[in-house]
């Protein structure tokens, strides 16, 4: 039970952390608040981080009862939100920067913490389906358990990558953080596929064994 526990959350704070893509996150939180005192970034990092765990945990249960209710089949939506997640995974890799959320609020806004740091920065289209099929993966306790702390260790690491952002920025500069969202890119474009082909071959499996 404890390793699959341990597993489990291991390999989901991994996929979670690059569903977050966390230096395009870092890279539009320097935009977003560039002049901000310390004081006020920390707020907004804690905020968006609470609301993005939030959701996580919504969409995390939500999976099995959508599907249900519109009455699809969990590889049919392995195959939309995989799909989907590659398009993200390829802008990243282009351009470093997520398709759905490539420029700032034309507006001021009092809160950019929930929107659009939170939504969609953090959490974007291909992120809420790629959410929905790992949580509707998991059945037993201990593998739900370890996806819920992978959440939450996802969500606490870029936390300190944005707490640290400005000495990111200055280490790396803006290339080299385009560089590093372009390699996160490169991974989740492999786990794009991923839930992609798993979806494809039990969709194949379903069909034939009907």
């Amino acid at each position: 039970m404890f390793e699959m526990f341990f597993s489990t959350y291991l390999s989901s704070t991994i996929r979670f952390l690059f569903l977050l893509a966390p230096f395009f996150v870092v890279t539009m939180f320097l935009a977003l608040t560039r002049g901000l005192p310390i004081a006020e970034k920390t707020s907004i990092i804690r905020r968006a981080c609470v609301s993005a765990f939030i959701l996580g945990v919504i969409l995390f249960f939500a999976g099995p009862l959508l599907f249900n209710a519109i009455g699809i089949t969990l590889n049919s939506f392995r195959i939309g939100a995989g799909s989907l997640l590659f398009l993200t995974a390829i802008s990243l890799v282009n351009s470093g920067t997520r398709n759905h959320a490539t420029g700032l609020p034309e507006e001021d806004r009092d809160d950019i913490a929930v929107v659009p740091l939170a939504i969609p920065v953090m959490i974007g289209p291909a992120t809420i389906g790629a959410i929905m099929v790992y949580g509707a993966e998991l059945k037993a306790v201990p593998e739900v358990a370890g996806g819920l702390l992978g959440l939450v260790s996802g969500l606490l690491i870029l936390a300190g990558l944005l707490r640290l952002s400005g000495y990111l920025e200055k280490a790396l500069g803006k290339t080299g953080l385009n560089i590093m969202s372009k390699i996160s890119g490169l991974i989740l474009s492999a786990m794009a596929a991923e839930i992609v082909l798993t979806g494809i071959a039990g969709f194949i499996a379903s069909t034939s064994g009907a």
